[in-house]
């Protein structure tokens, strides 16, 4: 059974989610606009039960409060220092980080910030630094990510978009991207001009610890091509996975898919 609840830090009031599996904890991270339920086939799955795994919704996002300084927390490593501070809340020394999309770049940061990292996986994720930009992310990119505010027809575009355009759009997709306090994408952009963030490209190069890197075949942000050219210093079954016929959100898209080829990266970074 699911336990859920609230963990007040310095990024605000977190809200979370945790299986309470007997295994190893794996704490996975959401995108842009989005909320800890884009996990919940991963979390009501066996493997939730094998695991213990936590979800969390980022600051400003679904049910966590907005955060109280801004400036403070939203960016990525804002996103990464919330991360950490839930972590440390629970008294979790220890852990798998799994990060979708804008998650997936809190994690990259995770594993040079946080001692506790076992190993990452990364979802719509391209590890890359400023120099990268033009080359590591598609030209449709710029489109909604860093706009401040939507309105309700944007809302939908961004969810559907970022779920699959051959996926169900369900009204709490919507609803988390209507939530989103959207300051945070403008300021998230002004960090990362400012080079405030840690270079993703230099961690997957250099960080010890393994790396899962993994992509949908139709992925609408991040260019696949891009993914392959990195000289990573531990990638997990030294390719990068490319699943085809899956967009942005392989995971929700495919579970069945999906939750295989997770459940064997953490039996083979825990075991």
């Amino acid at each position: 059974m699911l336990k859920t609840g609230f963990t007040e830090t310095a990024h605000g009031k977190l809200a979370w989610v945790d299986t309470g599996g007997e295994g190893p904890v794996v704490l996975f991270i959401h995108g842009n606009s989005s909320c800890k339920e884009v996990f919940g086939r991963q979390l009501v799955s066996e493997l939730g039960l094998s695991y213990r795994m936590i979800a969390f919704d980022l600051p400003g996002h679904g049910a966590s409060s907005n955060a109280p300084d801004p400036a403070l927390t939203y960016s990525i490593h804002g996103f990464a220092d919330a991360a950490i501070a839930l972590l440390d809340a629970l008294r979790i020394d220890r852990a798998v980080i799994v990060g979708w999309s804008l998650g997936g770049h809190a994690a990259l940061e995770m594993m040079v910030r946080w001692p506790g990292t076992v190993a990452a996986w990364i979802t719509g994720t391209p590890p890359a630094g400023a120099a990268d930009m033009g080359e590591a992310f598609l030209p449709s990119l710029q489109d909604l990510t860093f706009k401040e505010s939507f309105t309700p027809e944007e809302a939908r575009r961004h969810a559907q978009h970022g779920m699959g355009e051959n996926v169900e759009l369900l009204p709490w997709m919507v609803e988390a991207a209507v939530r989103a306090d959207g300051r945070f994408r403008s300021l998230m952009l002004q960090s990362a001009i400012a080079g405030l963030d840690l270079d993703g490209r230099d961690i997957a190069e250099t960080a010890t610890q393994p790396l899962a890197v993994v992509s949908g075949e139709k992925e609408p942000f991040v260019n696949n091509a891009f993914l392959k050219t990195l000289a990573y210093s531990n990638l997990w079954d030294r390719k990068v996975h490319i699943l085809e016929g899956l967009a942005h959100m392989p995971f929700w898209e495919d579970a069945s898919r999906v939750n295989p080829l997770l459940g064997r990266f953490l039996d083979d970074v825990t075991g």
